[in-house]
């Protein structure tokens, strides 16, 4: 069943009890909705596709077919951690399709935040249709849905890839199965803990569906793309030195669409910016920011400007939200 209002008076999941009694009525409804049919899960990693997956696993098993699709746009390391982690530790029943080529030959030139959502979501309908064709019985797809997905989309805020439904022609062949659709990000975690699923899954800091599609703002190139890529490692490998893994919500970089002069190695440059943000929340509707200390900030701009090609300063995003969203598109 598909909820488009949160129910009235659900009280907010806070406790390892509520997380148990939510997990025991999704399974049944997962039951009943699916029955012995398969279901197709776009499975990213992240915290919601994980929560969703050990919930079909639980209501399901292996009638759940995880589908992790490298569009390109992951962090560095990531596809070969999700791999890891859903194949060997949590046993998935996963298939790993390399679909970087084909997603980023049709996102050149597309500078349009929404028509690049659209084509990064059409593309995922459409390979996990591809992979639906090689199953047999999947009448399914499960999707990370969660309630800020919703409410900002009908706010008119920003189109979400995995709110709204299927194309036309896809929604014939497949139903939705939104397990998390009414939670907010805080009690997805907490029914992700109450799941058992290991700590370094279930608080690890949310990535877009678009992954680094919208930290990329403007029409993607690769250099670029890949400038955010290695910017964002450096970012998380020294939050995670520096005690700050963990702690802080969320934190990224992002490479906009243009440049300045610069000076590197005696030499004028004509480089891009990257652009640092760090910030907590706990629903997501409001976020404030993580102020670094200044020996963090030093050593972040130098290993940036040293390390990423491309990059000829380093600016940070002290923006709340409001009126700033989380991420740049």
């Amino acid at each position: 069943m598909i909820v488009t209002v949160r129910p009235e008076g659900m009280a907010r999941i806070n406790t390892p009890q509520l997380a148990e009694a939510y997990i025991e009525e999704q399974i049944a409804a997962l039951r009943e909705q699916i029955g012995d049919k398969k279901v197709l899960l776009a499975h990213s990693g992240g915290v919601d596709s994980s929560v969703v997956a050990a919930l079909l696993i639980k209501a399901v098993g292996q009638q759940l077919v995880c589908v992790h699709v490298n569009h390109g746009l992951l962090r560095k390391g990531e596809p070969e951690q999700v791999i890891e982690v859903f194949r060997n530790q949590m046993n998935a029943n996963l298939i790993y399709v390399d679909a970087v080529d084909r997603f980023l030959d049709k996102l050149a030139g597309v500078s349009d935040p929404e028509q690049k959502r659209h084509i990064i979501g059409e593309e995922f309908i459409d390979v996990f249709a591809e992979e639906a064709r090689k199953q047999e019985g999947i009448e399914f797809l499960a999707q990370g849905t969660i309630w800020p997905d919703i409410l900002e989309s009908e706010a008119g805020i920003k189109a979400h890839h995995n709110a709204g439904g299927l194309p036309a022609d896809i929604a014939e062949r497949f139903e939705l199965v939104e397990p998390v659709r009414i939670l907010f990000k805080d009690e997805v975690r907490m029914v992700g803990r109450a799941l058992g699923l290991p700590s370094n899954m279930v608080d690890r800091q949310p990535f877009p569906g678009p992954g680094l599609g919208v930290r990329c703002p403007g029409a993607i190139t690769r250099d670029r793309l890949e400038a955010v890529r290695e910017s964002d490692a450096i970012l998380r490998e020294e939050f995670a030195k520096n005690g700050l893994e963990g702690k802080v919500w969320q934190y990224f970089t992002v490479v906009p669409d243009f440049k300045s002069t610069g000076v590197k190695n005696g030499k004028r440059t004509f480089d891009w910016p990257c652009i640092i943000r760090a910030i907590n929340t706990t629903d997501v509707m409001e976020v404030t920011v993580e102020h670094l200390s200044n020996e963090l900030i030093d050593h972040l701009v130098q290993r940036i400007i040293t390390e990423v090609p491309g990059i000829n300063r380093v600016l940070f995003d002290y923006t709340p939200k409001p009126p700033a969203t989380v991420e740049y598109e």
